[in-house]
């Protein structure tokens, strides 16, 4: 689906490092459709990757089905449009609102996820945010500018994840 020209939360596919049957031909994944189980047993697969630079577009996957559409095309327009990387990598400022404000900073750096105590790069609010301090999210490179994210709130994971591409402007 298309809204002022942006393609938006219904592209985001994952090239999978596994051989499971809900693969798609060619060997990427549709983040749309694969269950939450899915995606935190493929995000536990993945490299945690570099360190992101520049501006990515951000995929809302919260929900299942229909909802989960519904609910990425509602958060792009309306409440998130992705994140914005310093050059050095080291902090982002994500992009809110219809307006694109540049707000919420996080600190970013290599760090071990909660999920599976593997490498991730982990974008920390604790000292950074006041109205997020208590959000840690961790992300892994699935394909070359392509992330994945998972969502914590006081050390928590939630059902909410989220997809950040680097590699359209």
């Amino acid at each position: 689906m298309s809204v002022g020209g942006e393609q938006v939360g219904m592209t985001a596919t994952m090239e999978a490092h596994t051989t499971d049957s809900r693969t798609a031909p060619g060997g990427s994944l549709d983040l749309m459709r694969a269950t939450g189980a899915e995606l935190d047993r493929w995000f536990a697969e993945l490299p945690a990757g570099e360190q992101p630079r520049g501006f990515g577009t951000g995929t809302a996957i919260v929900g299942s089905g229909l909802a989960r559409r519904l609910g990425a095309v509602f958060a792009r327009v309306l409440l998130w449009r992705g994140k914005v990387f310093t050059p050095d990598g080291t902090a982002l400022l994500n992009v809110i609102s219809p307006f694109g404000i540049r707000a919420i900073r996080a600190a970013v750096r290599p760090d071990t996820s909660v999920l599976d105590d593997r490498p991730c790069v982990l974008l920390d609010y604790s000292s950074t945010s006041i109205v997020a301090r208590w959000i840690r999210d961790e992300i892994r490179e699935y394909a070359p500018g392509k992330y994945i994210g998972m969502v914590y709130i006081r050390g928590r994971k939630i059902p909410v994840r989220f997809a950040l591409d680097f590699t359209t402007p």
